[in-house]
């Protein structure tokens, strides 16, 4: 299978690059159609169109944490 790779963006959505298929919760699958190997999912919640990004974080100054966190040992 190809790498595929997740990325947080600042105060944004999760970057997808890759292959993948994407399930709700009821293992429906979404039709990923022209979004082609990169899409981006909602963080902030409010997105319309839910599970992808819409860009409404930017107008409601959602934060969130991207920097990975070391685990105590």
């Amino acid at each position: 299978m190809a790498d595929v790779e997740i990325k947080a963006r600042e105060s944004g959505p999760y970057r997808v690059q890759g292959p993948i298929r994407l399930l709700d919760a009821d293992d429906n699958e979404y039709d990923l159609g022209e979004r082609g190997e990169v899409i981006a999912l909602c963080r902030c919640g409010a997105s319309t169109t839910k599970p992808f990004c819409d860009g409404t974080h930017s107008k409601l100054g959602f934060e969130a944490a991207e920097r990975a966190v070391a685990a105590e040992g």
